[in-house]
């Protein structure tokens, strides 16, 4: 892979599941890469139709396969539901692919979380040892000669990019509490009736409350950052707009550490990091919207330090990512292919 990166020949890419919001916006992003052909695009409902058939506004007028053929791809960027990944994964690495997977099947190390979490054995569990989580500014785990890479889901990117210099530079207690809110796309292209219009309008939903999926990965990153052991209770609501996620995140000091100590751990761990955005106070969701940009924002509120996250959970929080991790790990221009415009108003 980076002899093909390092002789600038283009990238054959191939993205499955091209047909949901993040492989849709994945195949949107790759067609307008300078380094990338987009040469095969999968989808299990629809194959046999070209691309532009299925997805409103799709400028893609390849064929939708009903699998990809790792041999004909340098990368595959996988957006297929929770278990589908991982039935092929193999297949596709041993065909000489890299592969990076939106979903959740390699995010977690430990097989029993993931029956614990997503209620079924892991499809290829000792492929999880050499799976690396992929979030390049904190880099929790190195992305050079990994060729399994997994994003966090898209709370996840939100609490880790808003907690992780706080917990790597050891100047908050290991317990955070997380209230987020989040549009309704995050459900998918197939959403069930509590996703209506006339169901959700004017109403804030809480779920998960007891626990949810996204929970262990915050844990696993953030304790890969530091010696502590970082607990943290997340609580997501679900609001009548249609992408965005805002994640509140509350932290505690420890005795003797400071406000301007905090926010100097930002500066210096997120100098150079484009898509990061460390602002004078929160921001909206739609400033987010339709980049890789998180915004953050630190202030205190009597002895607790409340950090603000916005990003696009179907940009930073799933295709875009996926450009970006594509782009760090094959050593390319870190905004190759993404844009820093958000869709306003």
């Amino acid at each position: 892979m980076s002899e093909v990166a390092e002789s600038r020949l283009k990238l054959r890419v191939g993205v499955a599941g091209a047909t949901g919001y993040a492989g849709a916006g994945v195949t949107g992003l790759l067609l307008r890469h300078p380094e990338v052909e987009l040469v095969q695009v999968s989808s299990r409902s629809q194959p046999g139709r070209p691309h532009s058939e299925t997805y409103p506004g799709s400028e893609c007028d390849l064929v939708l396969r009903e699998e990809l053929d790792g041999s004909a791809c340098d990368v595959i960027i996988s957006a297929l539901p929770v278990g589908q990944s991982g039935r092929r994964a193999r297949g596709w690495l041993d065909a000489g692919a890299l592969v990076i997977d939106i979903a959740a099947d390699f995010r977690l190390r430990d097989p029993g979380s993931f029956r614990q979490w997503y209620g079924e054995q892991h499809p290829d569990p000792e492929l999880l040892a050499g799976a690396v989580l992929a979030l390049p500014e904190l880099d929790p785990e190195p992305l050079a000669a990994a060729q399994l890479l997994a994003l966090p889901g898209c709370f996840s990117t939100a609490v880790i990019l808003a907690c992780g210099p706080a917990c790597s530079s050891g100047l908050v207690e290991p317990d955070i509490v997380v209230d987020a809110k989040t549009g309704t796309s995050g459900a998918g292209r197939t959403a069930g009736a509590g996703y209506l219009f006339s169901e959700l309008d004017g109403s804030v939903l809480p779920y998960g409350v007891s626990g949810h999926r996204h929970q262990p990965e915050m844990e696993q990153a953030l304790n890969s950052l530091s010696p502590d052991r970082y607990q943290v209770t997340f609580v997501p609501h679900l609001v009548p707009m249609t992408r965005g996620i805002v994640a509140t995140c509350y932290l505690k000091l420890r005795e003797h550490a400071s406000i301007s100590a905090l926010r100097d751990a930002y500066s210096s761990g997120y100098l150079g990091k484009p898509f990061i955005s460390l602002d004078d106070g929160p921001k909206p969701s739609k400033l987010a919207t339709g980049t890789n940009l998180c915004h953050l924002s630190i202030q205190e509120q009597g002895n607790r330090v409340v950090i603000c996250a916005a990003i696009d959970n179907l940009g930073r929080g799933a295709a875009t990512q996926a450009v970006q991790v594509l782009n760090q790990r094959l050593g390319l221009a870190p905004a190759a292919g993404l844009t820093r415009e958000a869709l306003w108003p």
